[in-house]
């Protein structure tokens, strides 16, 4: 599927919505003395791109050679906008400045990693007639230039009846495939597109119809393809997957183990599709990419996006193996520990070599795992196993140790350290709980004094990596005799 792929020289326009995502982030210790309110001590605000901008940045992180075509307002909000769109070298020249409009600005205040509130600036009626004359001027001009055409509509006035129509129909008069992302419950402005992309609950309110089994689903289904003329209909279905019917009716599931945000999915799995549909994929090879994609995000912390060399790791591995298991980065960990802990998950944290992978490990960790909803498994690296073990250690690579780790279906995360002990590891994951083997009971345990609690674990008797190594020694000593 990978191989069909040339990223690079495939040219998509976005059209639609253009936002910016605020986040100011802080914490809470007092309450207002001006009304039963929280007071949050503001200490850093992140920006990112929303709306069609996430599908632009989803492209972009997919190495896609994307332009924008969209109205912005004559507001601060649009400087940051170019700012954000210019630090991933996206053009901006075919976007439109309309005066006294507000671009999209949604900010959301986090205190110890829980949105407290949201509040949003924009303007949300339509474009002017004049703004939507020069984006179809702008588009005749430049239609032929681009292998497929992208719509993101997010409600906010820029995808306009007679400019949606306009768009598809000269689109469809030089055979160039249209895929959008809808909004709201009349679809018939997206009349002969090539797939719309609804969730479960736009495609209810769209056609009428409760989807509440397959049955209903592929009611819906028939009927956004009748209705509007689809080439395929085609509706998403978050942690089950995606639905399509094109001569017959499949459902592809997920490939996601777990779900831990789903942020900007929607955004990965219309980027993800119309690259593979503009590469002449199939329309199921297209979506097996889309999940693939759309899993990898789901399994990261905020509005995200898939890399193609991320995907190509997903391919490399067996499936079996969970897609971001392996984390070298403790800020990455950090923040999917803290958004695990916000849904009252329980965090289980122990660490070790783990050189030669036996039977005593196996069965060390499965005990651990039974401790709590989620199993963090600290690693020591390379030079920190030569530290501890000496220069003939380790036996496999920091690599090779992580991959047989990650297999076990007990573990749900391994994280390397290079310290000689995890301390600084444990200090930024603040566990509930911490285990190691029942020969340390008597030890000063390091991060017993972060933890909730600490537990010790038997190892099997006779199981051990100095074990193992032994055995083979002993035994290439006796071939050699």
């Amino acid at each position: 599927m990978l191989e069909k792929l040339n990223q690079s020289h495939t040219r998509i326009l976005v059209i639609g919505d253009l936002m910016i995502d605020s986040y100011l982030w802080g914490n809470s210790e007092r309450i207002s003395p001006e009304a039963p309110v929280q007071i949050i001590d503001v200490n850093s605000n992140t920006l990112t791109l929303g709306g069609a901008g996430n599908v632009v940045k989803n492209l972009n992180a997919l190495n896609v050679n994307v332009s924008i075509l969209s109205v912005i307002g004559d507001c601060e909000h649009s400087k940051d906008l170019l700012k954000l769109l210019n630090e991933i070298s996206v053009e901006t020249s075919l976007l439109i400045t309309e005066k006294n409009r507000y671009t999209s600005k949604k900010t959301r205040i986090i205190s110890s990693h829980q949105q407290v509130i949201r509040y949003d600036i924009e303007t949300k009626s339509d474009i002017t007639a004049d703004s939507e004359d020069s984006l179809l001027k702008s588009f005749k001009s430049i239609v032929d230039n681009y292998d497929l055409i992208l719509l993101s509509d997010y409600g906010k006035g820029v995808l306009t009846n007679r400019l949606t129509k306009e768009i598809i129909r000269i689109a469809n008069s030089k055979s160039i495939k249209v895929i959008v992302d809808p909004k709201g419950s009349d679809y018939t402005k997206y009349s002969n597109a090539h797939i719309l992309t609804p969730n479960k609950k736009e495609a209810s309110k769209a056609t009428g119809i409760d989807i509440k089994d397959n049955d209903s689903l592929l009611k819906a289904a028939k009927k956004l393809k009748q209705d509007f003329n689809l080439d395929y209909s085609l509706i998403t279905l978050s942690d089950d997957g995606i639905a399509i019917l094109d001569k017959e009716f499949t459902i592809h599931p997920t490939v996601a183990k777990e779900v831990y945000d789903v942020t900007g999915a929607g955004d990965t799995v219309i980027a993800s599709l119309s690259l593979a549909i503009a590469n002449n994929l199939n329309i199921h090879e297209a979506i097996n990419f889309a999940n693939i994609a759309a899993g990898i995000v789901v399994g990261k912390v905020g509005s995200a996006t898939a890399s193609i060399e991320e995907i190509n790791q997903y391919h490399s591995k067996d499936e079996s193996i969970e897609l971001n298991i392996f984390i070298d980065d403790f800020n990455s960990i950090k923040k999917i520990i803290d958004n695990l802990k916000t849904k009252g998950k329980s965090i289980v944290f122990t660490n070790g070599c783990f050189d030669i992978l036996h039977a005593g490990h196996v069965q060390y960790l499965q005990e651990a795992k039974k401790l709590g909803d989620i199993l963090v498994v600290g690693i020591n690296s390379d030079s920190s196993t030569r530290n501890l073990k000496g220069e003939s250690r380790p036996i496999n690579s920091l690599e090779d140790r992580s991959i047989l780790l990650a297999a076990l279906r007990f573990v749900d995360y391994v994280v390397s350290f290079n310290e000689d002990t995890p301390f600084n590891l444990i200090r930024t994951l603040e566990p509930d709980i911490l285990t190691k083997g029942g020969d340390y009971a008597n030890q000063v345990i390091v991060g017993s004094d972060i933890v909730n609690k600490v537990v010790f674990i038997d190892f099997v008797d006779g199981k051990s990596t100095t074990n193992v190594i032994t055995k083979i020694i002993k035994n290439e000593r006796n071939n050699n005799i």
